[in-house]
């Protein structure tokens, strides 16, 4: 058993503030393996938070929080925050039903100041507590800390621009670790990495190379060192003293006996304006298996703590996310004009697979996912077939992009969708509730849902082969129900459903939109043991509607239900809002919407939230019966 004498001693952050040097140190050594300890059991997000432990400790220890407000970007770093604010003897619920959030959350601790799980947020909200502190005549610290793959999102340089105008005291401390969730692209970090490779450089460089080989051997190596220090003085953080912001760094984020002093330098200049810190870190710090990872094990199940080897169940089928990558390499071997799109997500899309396919094209255009919405509708003016793939919840952030750029333009883009629906432990947060809704009400666009994942590859094939619309394809995270695959997928009709299980004089119809399909049929099992017949059908269109379909079944049942994974104002609003036009409903029939409940559902296992959503088959056969729908034949007898 590891020590953690000092750890400890420690209930919240006050307890440190009196610590030596020393003891901070041993402190974070504690603190890294006890954070390994807490996510090997629970699973989350490993590599992030190692990566900033020093940084944590060194913070907690500077400065007077909860007071002085220190704001963690995406918060998925945040573990080692939560340790030593009150909170260790609960990570092992972490991510859990009723337990630790896998990200800051407000209602947890008074020290998790703004909750997110969305990155680049940070230096907006501190900017605003800042000016409220301002405002409010007060005097404590506002802190953002933020990853260079978040800074790349056009948020955080509005942000940075707007507190450099006005001046406002803010912190902002900048932690490079040269590994968002992939490697970081586009400007942001190739200017980091230019801090060390400018011509101001270069030309001392030259300079103290050629003098140093007249030196002997010892003196070379002092020029080096020499050199290291002008690099430094040379290239300074000119962008981000344009911006407004005094900077300071680069700093080694892992070495406290560096970071504690320039830490308390920084909070003795109460004067000052916006400071930039430069803090240099590694994630997955400190544990050998998460360095040697590619993703330094950003997320990860449970695992062994002494190899890192996670624990993994064996798969039924394969995943939703995989069956997208396979499709999509299929259809553009077929077709050079498809290209695909990630915000720093190739490995949670599945693109990866398709980058080590066709390197050239596939773009990952970092933590911006307005820009490459935009970008995917640059490219399909010029005859190109862009699939722009996004999770659900981080397509919100593009919305605007998706009106402007892709519906009024009317360029298929095609937008394939992942996490659709409840995701279990990342919780609301990431939960693709709305995008059912917010596509759907947009002119010209196509929205599919596969029911399977055989339906899935049959939808690639059609978003490929439209070529005068936007379309979109919302899928969920996780396996899929383990039905035979074909080859290639073949285009659906545009705007057709299906009927799965047809029952003759049946009441009932289950009208499902996506996967609840097999819980519809399920459902379907338990009402024929009840005596109610049910047909099924799967619509397969969020928009268009399978108008025909809609009023067959309307016609032929007393009750439709309309079963989604998807908030109010989505696939049922589209089928009533048609009914209720076209003048289908009347006394002999009714119609009713299931769908996500008016609420955020917090994180559990996706079972139970569905539970909790009332879309599993036991909570569909209840609402059915509440509907007033009787046995139209003797329930049957069990065996």
């Amino acid at each position: 058993m590891s020590d953690t004498t000092t750890l400890d001693s420690v209930s919240s952050p006050k307890d440190i503030r009196n610590f030596s040097d020393a003891q901070l140190i041993k402190l974070a050594g504690e603190l890294r393996a006890e954070t390994i300890s807490a996510v090997a059991q629970t699973g989350g997000h490993l590599g992030a938070g190692l990566g900033v432990v020093e940084l944590t400790v060194a913070l907690h220890h500077v400065f007077n929080t909860p007071e002085d407000l220190i704001i963690w970007d995406v918060g998925h770093q945040s573990y080692p925050h939560k340790i030593l604010t009150g909170r260790r003897d609960k990570m092992h619920t972490l991510r859990k039903a009723d337990g630790v959030s896998g990200f800051c959350k407000r209602a947890e601790s008074e020290y998790d100041v703004f909750g997110a799980g969305h990155s680049s947020t940070s230096i907006s909200a501190a900017l605003g507590m800042a000016v409220a502190r301002d405002l409010a005549g007060k005097k404590n610290e506002v802190i953002a800390v933020i990853g260079d793959g978040a800074m790349s999102a056009g948020m955080a340089f509005e942000a940075m621009n707007n507190a450099g105008s006005l001046g406002t005291r803010l912190i902002v401390v900048l932690n490079d670790n040269d590994m968002s969730i992939a490697r970081p692209v586009g400007a942001m970090s190739t200017y980091l990495a230019r801090l060390i490779s400018s011509s101001q450089y270069h030309t001392l460089r030259h300079i103290a190379k050629a003098v140093a080989r007249k030196f002997p051997a010892p003196l070379m190596r002092l020029a080096r060192r020499a050199e290291h220090f002008a690099r430094d003085i040379a290239v300074g953080g000119t962008m981000f003293e344009q911006l407004g912001f005094y900077y300071v760094g680069p700093v080694d984020g892992h070495n406290l006996t560096h970071l504690l002093p320039v830490l308390r330098n920084i909070k003795n200049q109460e004067d000052s304006g916006p400071i930039l810190l430069h803090v240099v870190t590694r994630k997955g710090h400190g544990y050998a298996p998460a360095e040697a990872s590619d993703d330094k094990y950003h997320g990860v199940n449970s695992f062994d703590v002494s190899t890192g080897t996670q624990k993994k169940s064996a798969a039924a089928a394969p995943s939703y996310t995989k069956i997208f990558a396979e499709s999509l390499i299929s259809e553009a071997k077929q077709d050079e004009k498809i290209v695909a799109i990630t915000a720093a997500m190739p490995s949670g899309t599945g693109l990866d697979l398709f980058e080590k396919e066709f390197p050239n094209r596939m773009f990952d255009v970092g933590i911006a996912e307005q820009h490459a919405v935009t970008f995917a509708a640059g490219l399909a003016t010029q005859g190109y077939k862009p699939f722009c793939a996004i999770y659900s919840t981080f397509l919100q952030r593009g919305y605007d992009q998706v009106v402007h750029d892709v519906a009024i333009q009317n360029l298929p883009v095609r937008f394939a969708i992942d996490r659709a629906g409840l995701v279990g432990a990342d919780g609301p947060t990431h939960a693709g509730a709305f995008d059912i809704t917010y596509l759907a009400s947009l002119p010209n666009f196509i929205v599919m849902a596969p029911s399977d994942e055989a339906e899935l590859k049959h939808m690639v094939a059609t978003a490929a082969a439209v070529n005068d619309a936007p379309s979109a394809v919302r899928y969920p995270r996780g396996e899929g129900v383990g039905v035979a695959l074909p080859e290639r997928g073949i285009p659906v009709e545009i705007g057709k459903g299906r009927i799965i299980r047809q029952e003759k004089g049946a009441k009932v119809a289950l009208l499902s939109l996506g996967t609840r399909l097999a819980e519809c049929m399920k459902a379907a099992d338990a009402l024929a043991q009840m005596g109610i017949m049910a047909t099924i059908a799967d619509a397969r269109f969020a928009k268009p509607i399978d108008e025909e379909l809609v009023r067959g079944l309307l016609a032929a049942h007393e009750l439709v239900v309309t079963v989604e994974e998807g908030s109010i104002g989505g696939f049922g609003s589209q089928v009533a809002t048609f009914a209720t036009n076209n003048g289908l409903l009347h006394d002999k029939n009714k119609l009713l919407a299931l769908f996500l409940p008016d609420e955020f559902i917090e994180q559990n296992t996706p079972q139970v939230m569905y539970d909790l959503a009332g879309l599993n088959a036991p909570q569909i056969v209840e609402r059915i019966l509440q509907a007033g729908i009787a046995a139209d034949k003797p329930a049957k007898k069990s065996a």
